[in-house]
């Protein structure tokens, strides 16, 4: 059965500004480190500092891509928020 994630990484620039990438893949692994290497999403290249805050997993590729949209959609609050609901130690 396929496993799909939906996550988001905080990034920390060369500015010490702190913001969020939301982003979904099916090996979350190779994918963060894809960011951290620079080969990831442009959002992240350059960034001093990435972090995985959260992640969800989906069995399926479309419902991972909604919910995808529906975090991106969300105010900084309301990813604070939805980051302060569970804590991991991935990275």
């Amino acid at each position: 059965m396929p496993v799909y994630y939906v996550y988001i990484l905080e990034t920390i620039g060369k500015n010490k500004k702190k913001r969020f990438y939301t982003g979904y893949t099916n090996n979350l692994y190779r994918r963060l480190s894809e960011h951290k290497n620079g080969t990831g999403a442009k959002f992240c290249r350059g960034k001093n500092q990435i972090e995985l805050k959260y992640f969800e997993t989906f069995t399926n590729r479309k419902e991972a891509m909604r919910r995808e949209i529906e975090i991106k959609l969300l105010s900084r609050q309301k990813k604070k928020e939805l980051i302060s609901t569970i804590n991991i130690n991935l990275v």
